[in-house]
């Protein structure tokens, strides 16, 4: 397939003005609201304005049934740029007459009963890596890794509250801190045949704060010194076959010996940077405060709505569908987020269960005034569409090759495969759903590549 290099962008400034209505035949092309680019600007049939999806020639976007090439790193509101109007306008004056109040109240519940899970989850990592640092034994390694895969799993939940420029991955947000990927072992440490390399063995760096905040990222997308995956990294050491994670032994972090002090410092600063960010991001969602919950709860129902419905609808379909799991059968290598710990596969399944668990309202572990509740009450048949899509994504997810390396490493027509190419169409299928159910609430819905 021919990669094209086109991305939507800057939709709030050159696409959406208040009060303009989106055409026909530019916007809303099919019956189930899919959003499609108009070769000509295309006269508002209500206001007589015009209206034209900007595009820019920086960025992949993936097109027809395959997933693109892709390249790695984490999405967020970046991807649709910083759209601030999520309203559709309709000539019916009662096209979207409804209440959604307790759904958009349940929205902000959600998100900061996941962003506290995962605080408290990276707190208690932090304290077990404290009690590596003091006592390196591999019981207390193996304490730290399990410590690190509990808190990703909480993490993972929360990965449906981006693609909206929210307080995570808006404007100089803490997102590129806490998520990037993937890493290059060498920039960090060393790697087998090579016992000098990386920031760990270089005493010319200094590490503190600062300066690996700095590095992150410096050199290209690789060069990772903060987040999940640089402390995967720390943890397990490098992966070097497909049927496990790596080895790191419990030595690498006895004080005193080669270069293990170094090794010790950075393990610290990149897991209190992580707490750090985490803690902003939960209080941005808070009860009771003048934070960004606050605002959410304050705005237009339907631009509210419109964030959540991006959030579900581009994690399902582009971040998972396409740019992880597409993209990783196309490539060549062991392309995943989470390889040094062989955790890629819980990943998926908790990103689905973030998704899920907006849709339905899920608060405290019981079903309350989701989405789904909204959308049925307008159209049953399309709530039907969602759900059953939802069940479908979720089959497949579980139905994959465990450990995920394993699938990459298969040949081009083996099952592991066809199973993974399965997921790739049925989160498809889920982002569609989710972006019709969002046109038919009255909100806009984009999601590169489907």
């Amino acid at each position: 397939m021919e990669r094209k290099t086109r991305m939507w962008l800057g939709l709030g400034a050159a696409v959406l003005m208040s009060g303009t209505s989106i055409p026909t035949n530019a916007a809303i092309g099919e019956a189930d609201g899919t959003i499609a680019a108009s070769p000509r600007p295309a006269p508002d049939q209500a206001s007589g304005r015009l209206f034209q999806l900007a595009q820019a020639d920086d960025g992949p976007v993936f097109e027809g049934g395959e997933g693109g090439e892709g390249e790695g790193g984490e999405g967020g509101g970046q991807i649709l740029g910083t759209i601030v109007e999520f309203r559709l306008t309709s000539t019916d004056p009662n096209a979207f007459n409804y209440d959604a109040s307790a759904q958009v109240a349940t929205y902000g519940a959600v998100v900061y009963e996941r962003y506290a899970a995962t605080q408290a989850a990276t707190v208690a990592m932090q304290e077990a890596i404290a009690a590596l640092l003091a006592d390196p034994t591999e019981t207390t390694l193996e304490a730290a890794r399990a410590a690190w895969t509990a808190a990703r799993a909480a993490y993972m939940q929360t990965e449906a509250y981006l693609f909206y420029a929210g307080p995570i991955d808006g404007l100089n947000g803490p997102l590129p801190r806490i998520n990037s990927w993937p890493v290059d072992p060498a920039y960090l440490d060393y790697v087998e045949g090579d016992p000098d390399a990386g920031i760990v063995n270089d005493p010319s760096i200094e590490l503190n704060r600062a300066s690996v905040v700095r590095l992150n990222l410096a050199g290209g997308e690789t060069h990772v010194t903060t987040g999940w995956h640089a402390i995967e990294f720390l943890l397990w050491g490098e992966d070097l076959s497909a049927d496990g994670p790596g080895a790191r032994p419990a030595t690498d972090y006895v004080a005193g010996e080669g270069n293990n002090d170094r090794r010790r410092e950075l393990l610290r600063i990149a897991t209190q940077i992580l707490v750090n960010d985490l803690t902003v991001v939960t209080a941005a969602w808070a009860p009771d405060a003048n934070n960004y919950r606050a605002t959410v709860l304050a705005m237009d129902q339907r631009n509210a709505i419109g964030r959540a419905f991006n959030g579900m609808a581009v994690l399902a379909g582009y971040e998972m569908g396409l740019k992880r799991i597409g993209a990783g059968l196309r490539r060549t290598g062991e392309f995943e987020q989470s390889r040094f710990s062989d955790t890629t596969s819980a990943d998926n399944i908790n990103d689905l269960r973030g998704i899920r668990d907006v849709y339905f309202g899920n608060v405290g572990g019981v079903d309350g005034d989701g989405f789904d509740d909204l959308v049925a009450s307008v159209d049953p048949a399309l709530n039907d569409r969602v759900v059953a899509a939802f069940d479908r994504a979720e089959a497949a997810i579980a139905a994959l090759d465990v450990p995920y390396d394993s699938i990459l490493a298969s040949p081009e027509d083996s099952p592991a495969r066809a199973e993974a190419r399965e997921a790739v169409d049925a989160l498809r299928e889920l982002a569609a759903a989710l972006r019709a159910a969002g046109n038919r609430l009255g909100v806009l819905v984009l999601i590169p590549g489907v």
